[in-house]
C-alpha cells in the first residue's frame, strides 16, 4: 500500500501537454516535470519549446519537445506515432493548446471563428481520441486533463476592462472554452470503463506586466483572495489530477481562479 504522499508522486509516469512555452504552459510543465513524469511538450512553436525543454532538462528534470499542428489531423496522428515509438504510451495527456485568431472580437470575419474551431474544438476532440484510444489499446488507466477557462463558465464582465484599451468580446474563446467542458464529461463517461480518467480545470486571469493597472484593480476586486493568478497557482491541481491521488475524480469541471466564479 503506497502512502498517500506516494499517490501524488507522477514518477514511472509519461505526460504529453500540448503547447507549454505559454503563461499556463510553463508552469503546468514544471508541475509534470517537477513530480517525476517523463515530460513531452508539443506545438507549432518548436524553438520555443525547445528553451523551456533546455532550462529544465538542466536543472535535472526528463523534458522533451516535438512539433505539431493542432489543427492538422495527420500531424496529430504522427506526434502520437511519435510519442508511442520514442517514449512509450502517454499515461497523462494535458490538452493545453489553444489558438486566439479572433484579433478583431466580436466583428471579425466568420471564417476566422471557423479557423479558432477547427484548432480548439476539431483538434482538441482528434487528439483526445487519438490517445485516449491509445490508453485503451496499452491498457493504461490514464488521466486526461483539458485546460479550459472561467470564460467557459461565465459570460463577460464589462466592468472589470473600465478605463482600458482592453476588452473581453471573444465569441469563439467562450464558445470552444464553454464546450470543453461539457466534453470533458462525454470524455470521462466514453473512457470510464477502462479506468481512464478526464477533468477540466478553469483558471482564471493571469497578471502579466503588460496589464493596465485599472483592469488589475478591477478584476482583482472581483475575486474573493483579492489577486490575479502568478505562475505557481496551477501546478498543484496538475500534479494532483495527474497522480494517482485523484484516482476517483472524473468528470469534474474545476475552477482555479481565486474565487471568481464563486460571486
Amino acid at each position: 500500500m503506497s502512502t498517500i504522499l506516494q499517490r501524488f508522486s507522477l514518477a514511472g509516469k509519461t505526460a504529453l501537454i500540448t503547447g507549454g512555452a505559454g503563461l499556463y504552459g510553463r508552469q503546468i510543465v514544471n508541475a509534470l516535470a517537477e513530480a517525476g513524469a517523463r515530460t513531452i511538450m508539443a506545438s507549432r512553436n518548436l524553438e520555443a519549446l525547445q528553451q523551456v525543454a533546455t532550462e529544465l532538462t538542466g536543472k535535472g528534470y526528463d523534458v522533451s519537445a516535438l512539433a505539431f499542428d493542432q489543427g492538422d489531423e495527420q500531424s496529430i496522428l504522427a506526434l502520437r506515432d511519435t510519442v508511442l515509438q520514442r517514449f512509450g504510451p502517454v499515461d497523462v495527456l494535458v490538452n493545453n493548446a489553444v489558438l486566439r485568431p479572433m484579433k478583431k472580437g466580436y466583428q471579425d470575419e466568420a471564417a476566422t471563428f471557423a479557423e479558432s474551431m477547427r484548432v480548439n474544438a476539431t483538434g482538441l476532440f482528434i487528439i483526445t481520441r487519438a490517445f485516449g484510444d491509445l490508453m485503451v489499446a496499452k491498457k493504461i488507466s490514464g488521466s486526461i486533463i483539458n485546460i479550459g477557462s472561467i470564460q467557459g463558465m461565465i459570460g463577460t464582465d464589462p466592468t472589470i476592462y473600465r478605463g482600458t484599451t482592453m476588452s473581453g468580446w471573444y465569441p469563439d474563446y467562450f464558445f470552444h472554452k464553454g464546450g470543453m467542458i461539457n466534453f470533458t464529461r462525454f470524455i470521462a463517461s466514453y473512457y470510464g470503463a477502462y479506468g481512464i480518467r478526464c477533468n477540466c480545470i478553469g483558471p482564471g486571469g493571469f497578471k502579466t506586466d503588460k496589464m493596465p493597472e485599472a483592469f488589475v484593480r478591477q478584476y482583482s476586486d472581483r475575486t474573493f483572495l483579492g489577486r490575479l493568478a502568478n505562475d505557481t497557482d496551477l501546478m498543484g491541481i496538475i500534479v494532483f489530477l495527474g497522480a494517482d491521488a485523484s484516482c476517483y475524480i472524473t468528470g469534474a469541471n474545476i475552477p482555479v481562479d481565486g474565487g471568481y466564479t464563486a460571486k
